[in-house]
């Protein structure tokens, strides 16, 4: 009789020592997971959020080459989060920024930014020479007629030698913005073999006029209301 009394008592006592016993001494701890907010690795951050669309190690993908050290010089640290935080209007690059409904903190693109920089960055990406900016000035206003001409000069020897280089087509220019066209033509994509602002005519850089000029050229044609291609004359082939 004594022991059915005090067995209620020893199966307790048992059980809370089983429940507690990872918490005893020289025990191991149970493993945390990791919180997808403390994820701080550049690597990591990189390979989930941004390498879908950049490619692996910043070239080949349908997007900017982030690795391209003359982008990393063209482009500033608060351009760079503006756009990994809210996206990129007119293209296909979405804000990945808790505020814009995605995932990552603020401390998140930091470490991104930060990242892309000691990877990919080098002093002296231009040399001596001085690119067109980054973005147009406010209010600046392109030609698209001389766009076109210019267009015809420089850039549709390359890009009308396969369909895949078709970027006068409305359907890809429909995918990019003028920013990103611009930053194309000034930086290169050389991961493609596309040369910077410098080098389209080796000797005869673009001017920051020529740039705003062909990118009105290549936006008149994402609306339509350009639609004529540059002549056998314009493209230097007479």
């Amino acid at each position: 009789m004594r022991l059915r009394a005090v067995l209620p008592a020893i199966c307790s006592f048992a059980f809370l020592l089983a429940a507690g016993c990872d918490r005893m001494p020289g025990y191991p701890k149970a493993r945390e997971l990791a919180r997808p907010e403390d994820q701080m690795d550049f690597a990591t951050l990189y390979k989930t959020n941004c390498q879908g669309c950049h490619g692996a190690d910043g070239q080949n993908g349908v997007a900017m080459d982030l690795a391209n050290p003359e982008y990393q010089a063209l482009v500033d640290d608060a351009t760079l989060k503006r756009t990994i935080t809210g996206g990129q209007a007119g293209s296909r690059m979405p804000g990945f920024a808790r505020s814009a409904g995605a995932a990552l903190t603020d401390e998140q693109i930091d470490a991104i930014v930060k990242g892309m920089r000691a990877a990919w960055r080098k002093p002296g990406a231009f040399g001596a020479d001085t690119p067109p900016a980054y973005a147009a000035a406010e209010g600046e206003r392109g030609d698209a007629a001389r766009g076109r001409q210019l267009y015809g000069t420089f850039c549709s020897s390359c890009h009308t030698r396969s369909p895949d280089q078709q970027v006068t087509s409305p359907t890809y220019l429909a995918l990019v913005s003028d920013q990103a066209l611009r930053t194309i033509i000034i930086a290169g994509r050389p991961d493609l073999g596309h040369p910077d602002w410098r080098n389209d005519q080796p000797g005869h850089p673009l001017s920051e006029q020529d740039v705003i000029d062909i990118v009105t050229y290549l936006g008149s044609l994402r609306s339509g209301a350009t639609t004529t291609p540059p002549t056998q004359h314009e493209r230097g082939e007479e």
